[in-house]
């Protein structure tokens, strides 16, 4: 299965399996490679592996299932028994990999000192019999004692002197290339020069999928490593969209935008429909293109508008070149957010220093670890210290802000050449709540961000914004994630967003029993005074009183509301949550089977549960000031509302709503609808949201090692 397929063995020639050798190999191109994306396409990279240890990657093709690599490596090998091993696989970004095949070079079968050509048919031990394509390969093999060496040397003192600083500088690269390869690879993917926004609006005459004639679509984005998904509109060969997206044009990124279009399928596999593609440097910057495009494989057409706006790098940097600590560049940066200046919204810069305590992931008591940092779709990473569990990197980050009630993400990873990064603790910052130029120290979380782990991260950040601008985009729609973990049925889910609920309704129920109270006069004094009050409210109501009554309970809570940090963790009630392990017991195997035809209605019980009790309790933090800056802003708000009925009559305000209700579609067709109210509350962080970005407090006296996981009450 992998021995070179266009060579024979020379036995006259043939190599002794042990000493020391030069392996050459130009890694050329595949054929007909696996397709494992839903765009029927994949973005393929090459590993070879030698004695277990990975000792080369390819860099990776993207959208490509006959890719040309050209890339070259030496490799020192001491036996010839031990094959290559070569592996190639599915690029997804912030997902697994996944596996495209496989193949062994055995080395004992090559002649020396020539370049062979090899072709090495790619199988999947699990599935044989399935054609996962080829990879084409120039292999060169050279023993370091060979005649060509000497002939090269006329002593034996410089030909043993010029081979042991071969091999030294060979043994240097190729460890400096293994260390460095995974995270300077994935970060020059990172760094990104402008921002693509997209309006999908709509779809015409697609194809039926469905029995009935017609189909359920929705449309997929992929640029580079992105992806976004679009929701589904039921029952429609003309589906209206109106959704926003913005994607990044990244360094290493090609500028081609592909889209496809599925039709939804519940319970089985969805069925594709088409697709189409689009080159965006065929587009002029700054300005907002109206598209109609065709789909390639099967009638229909996408209308979508397409805007592509250049910006400034989110970058890298040491401790060294740091732009806030430069004092020309900071007043560069200070003038570009000023109140005069309503372009940007602002730029957030974290110093990562150093770890300690962290969790031991490896055999050897060690780890590897790298941080990684996301804000939004921002996604950057400091270089792998290895064999540490006190990392120093000493790193800067810069982001542009988009959105000031942002969350940046720290997680840092222990990094596994031969699988995916071991997780060992993540913590969440809102922006609002960073203390300018105060270096801290936060304890690690879980991935859930429920209970504390091992470690201690030592942050630096600053953050500028222009106040401005950021109560305006507080109002749209936020920017949502397009690396997002798919719902799962969680019984633990369904009970904690049930308990939310429910808190919420007995809190209704109790002011509604006490509104009772005084109509039943269970308290002469309680049902005298609101019955006076009920009267004086009634004769001297005016319209402007509602936002004015408002105000006094948001200035209520400012002024007398001590606890509203406090109380949280007396109102929520944290369980652990146990991940149910499959222990191949077929009885539960085919109970699964029976509740995967309604997993569906569980979702969507779940996430409505969390939609009612995250609403209800966004509106408590408004009142309770929880972010104050957006209690100052529902502050702002209410105040021009209070003028405004105070000194417009209603029918006007009615008026001029209905003109532009009415007038909105007429004046903009394609304008996406939404409701300020509701952007506005999704800034405002939900009780759970609050007790994840909560900053967990260490004891003076306990050490990091010694931690015990504590749970919340």
């Amino acid at each position: 299965m992998g021995a070179p397929g266009s060579s024979e063995v020379n036995p006259a020639r043939a190599l002794p399996s042990s000493g020391m050798y030069k392996l050459e190999i130009e890694l050329k191109r595949g054929y007909n490679l696996a397709i494992r994306d839903r765009g029927g396409s994949s973005d393929p990279y090459v590993k070879f592996k030698l004695g277990g240890k990975e000792v080369f990657r390819s860099k990776t093709i993207h959208k490509n299932l006959n890719p040309v690599w050209d890339e070259k490596t030496t490799l020192l090998v001491d036996s010839l028994r031990e094959p290559l091993y070569v592996k190639v696989f599915d690029y997804d970004f912030g997902l697994q990999d996944d596996f495209m095949g496989s193949a062994y070079l055995y080395l004992e079968s090559l002649e020396q000192q020539r370049t062979i050509p090899v072709t090495l048919e790619l199988k999947d031990s699990h599935y044989p019999d399935q054609d996962l394509g080829s990879l084409e390969l120039a292999v060169t093999l050279t023993p370091k004692d060979s005649p060509v060496e000497e002939r090269r040397d006329s002593t034996v003192g410089v030909k043993t002197c010029r081979v042991c600083v071969c091999v030294c500088l060979c043994v240097c690269v190729q460890q400096q290339q293994q260390s460095m390869r995974l995270s300077e690879l994935h970060r020059k993917a990172q760094l990104w020069r402008g921002i693509v926004s997209i309006a999908l609006i709509e779809g015409r005459d697609l194809i039926p999928m469905d029995t009935n004639g017609l189909s359920d679509p929705y449309v997929k984005f992929r640029l580079g490593p992105q992806k976004y998904r679009s929701k589904t509109v039921p029952k429609t060969l003309c589906p209206q969209w109106r959704e926003q997206f913005d994607l990044h044009l990244y360094e290493e990124t090609g500028g081609v935008l592909e889209l496809t279009v599925w039709d939804r399928d519940t319970g089985r596999r969805d069925d594709f429909i088409g697709r189409c593609q689009l080159d965006l440097s065929t587009l002029a910057k700054e300005h907002t293109h109206r598209l109609e495009l065709p789909l390639e494989e099967s009638r229909g057409s996408v209308v979508l508008l397409v805007t592509l706006t250049a910006s400034s790098h989110v970058c890298i940097s040491d401790l060294s070149v740091t732009p806030l600590d430069d004092p020309q560049e900071r007043r560069e940066i200070m003038k570009r957010y000023s109140l005069s200046n309503l372009r940007d919204v602002g730029i957030v810069q974290i110093k990562v220093m150093r770890a300690e305590g962290l969790m031991a992931a490896d055999v050897t008591g060690k780890s590897d670890p790298f941080c990684v940092l996301e804000l939004n779709n921002d996604r950057l990473q400091t270089h792998t210290v290895y064999k540490n569990l006190n990392p120093e990197w000493n790193k800067v980050f810069t982001f542009n802000v988009k959105d000031i009630h942002s969350v940046l993400e720290v997680t840092v990873f222990d990094e596994d050449r031969d699988r995916s990064a071991d997780f060992l603790g993540k913590v969440a910052i809102p922006l609002l709540h960073i203390c300018n130029g105060e270096q801290k120290g936060y304890m690690l979380k879980n991935k859930e961000l429920t209970g504390p782990t091992k470690g201690i991260i030592y942050l630096e950040m600053e953050v500028i914004f222009n106040t401005v601008k950021a109560a305006l985009k507080t109002v749209v729609p936020a920017e949502q994630k397009y690396i997002e973990e798919e719902p799962k049925v969680s019984k633990h889910l369904l009970q904690r967003n049930f308990n939310r609920v429910k808190r919420c309704v007995m809190v209704l129920i109790s002011y509604g029993t006490y509104i009772k109270s005084c109509f039943e006069w269970e308290s002469a004094q309680r049902s005298i005074i609101s019955f006076v009050l009920f009267v004086v409210v009634v004769w001297n109501f005016e319209l402007y009183m509602l936002p004015l009554a408002l105000l006094l309970l948001l200035a209520w809570n400012y002024f007398f509301s001590s606890n509203r940090d406090t109380s949280m963790e007396a109102m929520l009630e944290w369980e652990d949550e146990e991940e149910e392990k499959d222990d191949k017991d077929s009885e539960r195997k085919g109970f699964m089977d029976k509740l995967y035809a309604i997993q569906d209605v569980f979702i969507s019980v779940q996430t409505t549960l969390d939609d009612v009790a995250s609403y209800g309790e966004r509106i408590k933090n408004t009142v309770n000031w929880t972010v104050p800056f957006l209690s100052w802003l529902a502050i702002t708000a209410l105040c021009v509302a209070t003028v405004l009925l105070y000194l417009i009559p209603l029918r006007y305000l009615v008026l001029a709503w209905g003109v532009n209700k009415f007038t909105k579609k007429l004046r903009d067709p394609y304008m996406i609808d939404n409701n300020e109210l509701l952007d506005f509350l999704s800034r405002v962080p939900s009780d759970v949201q609050v007790m994840q970005y909560r900053e967990l407090r260490a004891d003076p006296g306990q050490s990091p090692t010694k931690r015990r996981r504590t749970n919340p009450s």
